[in-house]
């Protein structure tokens, strides 16, 4: 960890926009791109750690130039995208091939406390910069290493991307219409969960090294963490040997709990328990909808052909004259239903705005940028969701003179052979 004054003087570089959070003094050397390492390291920066972004000079993270585009007349346009995955980040440029950039990597791991990669397992070992020799340089380094199947396996070395974990770790084979063609999730899952569990890594390992000066090695697999996320399915397979197929909306063992049509929309709605079913047929139904024998229970309700022939046309016939907003007053606090938002709606939700969770991040020149805000809510120690995204290379000079304590004219010397 780095000291108080150290790292003041380096968050102030970043323009961060909150004190210090809980994982303030801890610092993190980011060698990633795209999102699954981005995203992880991110998350750590709304937490309070001092995130130094390395790019290599020439070959800089390629989604700067994914849209959307942030213009401006007097420079090149800023990735919105780039910047919502790379807040709070100092920049820095080094070419870890060369090999006074090795030596200068060496010399971060020093004093940092994370090195979060996501190359293609044998990538960094091939540099030189592996997590055996970081381990040499800094015992206490806790290295994770985000990849498409982990650093193990027949698999290791495949080419990866979020669709490939998609398809392997078993969800893509479940998704999409009853009947129909499997239909990838509707967003980078596999990438988002790897960084989830990234982070979850990275906090245990840091508390190990806390207690034992010991680093570790964090191995997280995309294909493995989607495996994760198909709720039941692996034990519906080893148990029954059930294979799951693609349910549209429909869920495996409740009913109703699926999308319907309303007068202006959809709504999701989970009224599947025996209280929510009675209490929809009295706020939503006709006299005598709840006294039906066949739908007294869970159980019957679930049935093929009762939920098919009776219970489903009864919820449309419910909902088919009502608005969206009609009918989540008439569910309120009693039942579970919710509209189905599209994402313009979702950034003007009244819920949305309370939790902070869209959040306008203001780069000079370009105007505000609205991201979304940290889903982490702590009262003592709060995320912090406005800090700015760097400029490629924006903080090399100040990061190498102040973290890593090198002399202006070594600096000079480092960006006139092409390593900075």
């Amino acid at each position: 960890m780095i000291d108080d004054e150290t790292r003041a003087r380096l968050n102030d570089l970043g323009h961060f926009d909150a004190a210090p959070g809980s994982l303030a003094g801890v610092v993190v050397l980011d060698v990633t791109r795209v999102v699954a390492g981005p995203y992880c390291s991110m998350i750590l920066a709304d937490l309070g750690a001092t995130v130094i972004k390395v790019e290599h000079p020439d070959d800089p993270d390629y989604t700067r130039t994914f849209p959307p585009m942030l213009e401006r007349d007097d420079a090149d346009p800023f990735s919105g995208f780039f910047a919502q995955y790379n807040r709070n980040k100092l920049g820095l440029t080094l070419n870890m091939r060369h090999p006074e950039g090795k030596r200068a990597l060496e010399r971060l791991v020093e004093k940092a406390d994370v090195l979060v990669e996501n190359f293609r397992p044998g990538t960094m070992d091939r540099l030189g910069l592996g997590p055996e020799r970081l381990r040499e340089v800094n015992p206490r380094l806790v290295y994770a290493a985000l990849s498409g199947y982990g650093q193990t396996g027949p698999y290791r070395t495949k080419p990866a991307y979020d669709n490939s974990a998609q398809a392997t770790g078993g969800l893509w084979s479940m998704n999409g219409p009853a009947g129909g063609p499997p239909t990838r999730v509707g967003t980078i899952i596999g990438d988002l969960g790897a960084s989830l569990y990234g982070v979850i890594g990275v906090l245990a390992a840091l508390r190990h090294a806390e207690q034992s000066g010991e680093g570790q090695l964090v191995d997280i697999s995309q294909q493995d963490s989607v495996l994760t996320l198909t709720e039941n399915a692996v034990v519906s397979y080893t148990t029954q040997n059930v294979v799951p197929e693609p349910l549209g909306n429909q869920h495996p063992f409740v009913r109703p709990y699926e999308l319907f049509a309303c007068k202006d929309g959809f709504v999701f709605f989970g009224g599947y328990t025996d209280k929510f079913w009675k209490i929809s047929c009295e706020i939503f139904g006709e006299p005598g909808d709840a006294d039906h024998p066949e739908l007294q229970s869970m159980g019957q309700r679930f049935t093929e052909d009762v939920y098919q022939s009776q219970v489903k046309p009864m919820v449309e016939r419910w909902f088919a004259h009502r608005t969206k907003a009609e009918l989540e007053e008439l569910a309120g606090d009693l039942v579970p239903l919710s509209a189905v938002k599209d994402i313009g709606e979702v950034v003007s939700d009244p819920q949305i705005a309370v939790r902070d969770m869209v959040v306008d991040v203001e780069y000079d020149g370009y105007g505000a940028l609205r991201t979304f805000g940290s889903p982490v809510k702590l009262d003592r120690t709060p995320p912090r969701s406005r800090g700015l995204a760097p400029e490629k290379g924006e903080h090399t000079d100040e990061v190498l003179r102040d973290f890593v304590g090198l002399a202006q004219r070594e600096i000079d010397e480092l960006r006139a052979a092409g390593t900075i």
